[in-house]
């Protein structure tokens, strides 16, 4: 897939070398005040990984075949404003947390806009191009899940043409909290 442009900004697959971009990106992200809720680790967690985790992770997405792809939106002025990981998930195996997969599906994670670039449809623009490559391989569906108390994504992903699907799920930390299952199919 090549870079598509979406207003100010460039949308495109990460590159293996952008390594220290993606760690940084990703610190930032883990800073934002509903991150606890948003992301599987914190901040500490992600600073003390070695910066090979981060090679290895970068390397991967931009790897061709791969089952994982990092996007980024990428400002005029060069300035990574935002990224979204899609992941495959193949039918007859299990995710993350367990739960079975019952098609060959797309697996939204690692969703984040910078706040001074929010509200732009960047959102949007990076799931569209997530979309598309997921498609491209077979995909059926593609889902992602958000907490229960994050009205904020859940308004920017609904934005996006991603609808509830009526699954819940223990919130990983908590078990007394929920995540929402949302997903955007296409006709077969």
């Amino acid at each position: 897939m090549s870079a598509m442009t979406s207003g100010d900004y460039v949308i495109r697959a990460i590159r293996a070398d952008e390594w220290e971009a993606v760690k940084r990106l990703r610190l930032v992200a883990l800073r934002d005040p509903v991150a606890d809720i948003a992301f599987l680790e914190t901040y500490d967690e992600a600073l003390e990984r070695p910066d090979s985790f981060y090679r290895e992770r970068a390397a991967r997405s931009a790897a061709e075949p791969s089952d994982a792809r990092q996007f980024v939106a990428v400002a005029a002025d060069g300035e990574w404003a935002g990224t979204v990981t899609v992941l495959i998930e193949e039918a007859g195996t299990t995710d993350w947390a367990g739960f079975p997969v019952e098609r060959r599906q797309g697996h939204v994670v690692g969703v984040f806009v910078r706040p001074e670039h929010r509200g732009s449809g960047l959102v949007k623009a990076l799931f569209d191009a997530g979309v598309e490559w997921v498609r491209e391989r077979g995909a059926e569906r593609v889902r992602l899940l958000v907490h229960a108390e994050n009205p904020r994504a859940q308004g920017a992903y609904r934005k996006a043409g991603f609808v509830p699907s009526g699954v819940l799920v223990p919130f990983f930390k908590d078990e007394a909290e929920t995540e929402v299952e949302f997903v955007l199919e296409w006709p077969a």
